[in-house]
């Protein structure tokens, strides 16, 4: 059963079974042997655009391009966004010295769930409300009732029950989530969230942001 399909059917049962899989991982990830993906891929290959299109921050002619592969149940994640994200976004991308990507990379139904949402919303509200998922991450990703959570969230991002709804079962969303992560892990050597790639080369994990300087500065020296 393909992996967006499974949350289709996690969601029909009101996705109450998703507080016991909250750190699966997808089979799907798993199962594809990293020795065939590219930890230095080709630009070209690395800036295909997938299924639904580009969330992205900056100019498109920054020096910089930075990808981040983050799920939206990952706790490192969550923090990256918190305390390092704002001074990404206020150092480096408003200044126009990086052009930042934002790619959903799912590691459990949950989170695949919460990305579906952050797609159905309008596009200048996308990163508001994947702000918004990160800093009430512990309220509604390790809930008793997932669901019930999650859609208290999205509410206050003006999301009604039944966009709610309809967004967790529109499984051509689902498709091109399951597409972006299958690819990212197939293609380009991302078996775990965070993954940054920064003008084509691979960090892996949290970073901090004296970390985040270190990456970025080499790359804008003149």
């Amino acid at each position: 059963m393909k992996l967006a399909r499974k949350i289709v059917a996690l969601t029909a049962i009101g996705l109450a079974v998703l507080t016991a899989v909250a750190a699966w991982r997808f089979d799907a990830l798993k199962s594809i042997a990293t020795a065939v993906c590219a930890e230095r891929p080709s630009i070209a290959d690395l800036m295909q655009t997938g299924p639904l299109g580009e969330k992205s921050l900056g100019e498109a002619s920054a020096p910089l391009i930075m990808i981040e592969y983050p799920s939206l149940t990952c706790s490192h994640c969550a923090r990256f966004a918190r305390n390092v994200y704002p001074v990404l976004k206020s150092r480096y991308i408003e200044t126009g010295k990086v052009r930042y990507i934002i790619r959903e990379a799912p590691t459990d139904p949950l989170a695949l769930a919460a990305a579906a949402l952050a797609r159905c919303v309008d596009d200048e509200k996308y990163f508001d409300f994947v702000d918004a998922l990160f800093s009430t991450q512990a309220d509604w990703a390790f809930a008793h009732d997932p669901k019930v959570a999650l859609l208290r969230v999205a509410k206050q991002a003006g999301i009604t029950e039944q966009s709610f709804e309809e967004a967790l079962a529109n499984q051509q969303t689902l498709d091109g989530l399951e597409w972006v992560a299958h690819c990212a892990h197939e293609n380009f050597c991302v078996d775990g969230t965070p993954t940054f790639f920064i003008n084509g080369m691979i960090h892996r994990g949290e970073i901090s942001v004296d970390e985040l300087d270190k990456l970025l500065q080499p790359y804008l020296k003149i």
